[in-house]
């Protein structure tokens, strides 16, 4: 009989005490491959992503394949998704599958299966979803997700200046979008806390580094947060740290790729990047 899985609540804490706030985006783009002499296939994103796994795994929580950068493969790209996956579980990194998937609820029952899934080849620790079609149309994956010890990011309040229209909305309740997202996930966060005796939920909250201090309350959540914008977006370690000054030891884990993919194709340098970013965030955020 398989033992259950800890909650994504309980591991990614413990793994960013254990390595850093770190995760690194594994964006292997046609540029990207460009720049390391790989050619723009499924096999040269399956090495990129080799290599860059082996580099960072001393020094990242986790991983976020941009699976966009493997879906427009086809199938072959699917495959070394697969196996980049593999990989990452193999060397002890969380993988956060940046799907941005967000439907109705029974297309929602359906990449849930996909990406969270017992025994399917594409089940990832967490994934990035959006709830632009109701909180309520994602009931069946967030059951799943908690279910099967794996957790949600809600994109939230993006790091890129187009979606601030939208997110900073305001409802009829007089809430924004965004500070109703917020407080929809710390609810159900706060219920799964109280079931299972753990001071973080699964469901976790994308929050831009680049949003303003002050502007949402980031504290209450008592779920994981991630964090991009960090490195080519412009914002930095220090901006993380007054961001999210005030949340629950080890909830957020930020992202980087550009910056520390373009380390590369140097295993060596790649791993210098993560690490010193990596002791950056840890300073940062205490």
């Amino acid at each position: 009989m398989v033992e259950p899985r800890e909650s994504f609540g309980r591991r990614l804490p413990e793994a960013i005490a254990a390595r850093s706030p770190l995760c690194v985006g594994l964006d292997p783009s046609a540029a990207l491959l460009d720049a390391w002499g790989l050619d723009d296939t499924p096999a040269g994103l399956e090495s990129m992503c080799r290599t860059v796994l082996e580099a960072v795994a001393p020094h990242a929580a986790a991983v976020k394949p941009q699976v966009a950068f493997f879906e427009r493969h086809g199938s072959a790209g699917l495959a070394a998704l697969e196996r980049v996956f593999a990989d990452a579980r193999a060397a002890g990194v969380l993988v956060i599958a940046d799907a941005k998937r967000g439907d109705i609820d029974s297309t929602m029952a359906a990449y849930g299966d996909a990406w969270l899934g017992e025994g399917s080849p594409l089940a990832a620790d967490a994934l990035t979803v959006t709830a632009y079609l109701g909180f309520g149309a994602m009931d069946a994956v967030v059951d799943l997700a908690r279910r099967n010890g794996r957790g949600l990011f809600v994109v939230v309040a993006s790091s890129n200046p187009e979606g601030r229209g939208l997110q900073e909305a305001v409802m009829a309740s007089g809430t924004s979008v965004e500070a109703g997202l917020l407080a929809e996930l710390a609810r159900r966060n706060a219920e799964e806390c109280a079931q299972a005796a753990q001071p973080l939920g699964s469901l976790g909250a994308v929050v831009g580094a680049t949003r303003t201090v002050g502007s949402l309350d980031l504290v209450s959540l008592r779920g994981p947060y991630l964090v991009p914008g960090v490195g080519a977006q412009g914002a930095t370690a220090d901006d993380v740290g007054r961001l999210f000054k005030g949340t629950a030891a080890n909830s957020v884990v930020v992202n980087a790729s550009r910056s520390i993919l373009s380390a590369g194709p140097s295993s060596s340098g790649v791993a210098a990047a993560a690490a010193s970013l990596g002791a950056e965030l840890r300073d940062s955020l205490g």
